[in-house]
């Protein structure tokens, strides 16, 4: 899917992205290619955050023509980008996990303390993992 954003440029500052149809979404970079990447980065990371905090977004993306003439976007200027929002949803998908008996005794005996379910936990688990040690947008 392309979204179109919004780019400006102030004298000695970064390129800042606006997404006009997604509230509250910005981004940045000191290139044009730079902020066209983050802004990706800024998309998923913030329907990410929606779906986590158990909002379910529904976007309706504008066409370029539809946004060009409104005043909030004068002096900026227009692009595309490619993000696949296919996978951001809340469907659920079950998968088989194989483990020692232990590692499994233990980590329901630590859920039974939180209230927390193996499947919510695990997914948690997850996301902090791949956000501390690497980019999942890439």
């Amino acid at each position: 899917m392309y979204i179109p954003v919004v780019i400006h440029k102030d004298t000695n500052s970064d390129y800042g992205v606006t997404i006009p149809d997604i509230p509250g979404c910005y981004s940045a970079g000191t290139s044009v290619a730079s902020a066209l990447k983050n802004a990706k980065e800024a998309i998923i990371f913030h329907i990410e955050g929606l779906l986590e905090d158990g909002e379910l977004p529904n976007f309706k993306f504008r066409e370029i023509d539809d946004i060009v003439h409104l005043d909030e976007y004068q002096g900026g200027f227009f692009s595309l980008v490619e993000v696949d929002l296919s996978d951001l949803t809340v469907e659920a998908i079950r998968f088989n996990v194989s483990w020692p008996k232990y590692i499994l005794a233990t980590l329901d005996n630590y859920l039974k303390e939180t209230h927390e379910t193996r499947s919510g936990y695990l997914a948690k688990l997850v996301l902090q993992d791949l956000r501390k040690n690497r980019s999942i947008y890439e």
